[in-house]
């Protein structure tokens, strides 16, 4: 086989294009987790936490040659770390959903079995009769 009919093979199954169509909505997903964060929940909690914006928490290093103050941005990072977490939870949410959805019936209790015909019966006996002989 060629490295293209491999190639075709190993796209067409399933797999791959249900990954990829994953990634496009979660990519799609992080933007709007993004926007909630930094636009909702962020200025919402800055009245709360004393009117701090975390992008702008900084620790100034040092300054570069040009006189430009080098900072370590770590309000940037707490932000990212809030996304992160809803979207886990978000996540987390959505498979949960999924999974109860997969789940199987509960098994029934195993029904009684019916009452055996008269012919049933007389063949029974039959087989009794004969097993002692």
């Amino acid at each position: 086989m060629s490295l293209a009919s491999d190639f075709k093979e190993f796209a067409m199954r399933g797999n791959v294009i249900d990954l990829a169509v994953g990634v496009v909505i979660g990519g799609a997903f992080g933007k709007i987790v993004s926007s909630l964060v930094g636009d909702v929940i962020m200025p919402a909690l800055s009245p709360v936490l004393g009117s701090v914006n975390f992008t702008d928490l900084a620790v100034r290093i040092s300054t570069d040659p040009q006189g430009k103050p080098v900072l370590l941005k770590y309000g940037s990072f707490l932000q990212t770390i809030f996304e992160f977490i809803i979207i886990a939870f978000c996540i987390f949410i959505v498979v949960k959903g999924i999974n109860q959805l997969k789940r199987p019936p509960p098994p029934t209790a195993a029904a009684a079995p019916p009452p055996l015909t008269k012919t049933e019966e007389l063949l029974q006996q039959i087989r009794d009769l004969l097993a002692k002989r």
